[in-house]
């Protein structure tokens, strides 16, 4: 499964490729620090799933996920806020993971 990590703080996705290390199913084949680079990645990449983050510098995941035309991937959010759950689940995300992430999750 080819994915890609979409964070603003270079820590957070340092931190989830090392906890992704323990899935030998998944190859992280991107990272992005905003929603500009990540489209573009998805664009070119085309990934299977996205690791999302939602509050970033230039705007939201959900303002990216709505950009893109037709979403051929899998998105897992990831982030601090709790409070964004049910908007994820009408973006049709796959999990909704928060921050500090829980190797067990």
């Amino acid at each position: 499964m080819r994915a890609i990590i979409v964070d603003d703080e270079r820590l957070a996705r340092n931190e989830l490729k090392r906890l992704l290390e323990n899935f030998p199913s998944i190859e992280v084949v991107g990272e992005a620090s905003n929603t500009d680079e990540a489209s573009q990645l998805i664009e070119e990449l085309q990934p299977d799933v996205a690791f999302l983050d939602i509050q970033m510098p230039d705007g939201t995941g959900f303002d990216m996920l709505k950009m893109i035309p037709q979403k051929t991937f899998e998105v897992i959010f990831i982030t601090a806020h709790e409070e964004f759950a049910i908007k994820a689940i009408k973006f049709s995300a796959l999990d909704y993971i928060l921050k500090p992430i829980d190797p067990e999750e």
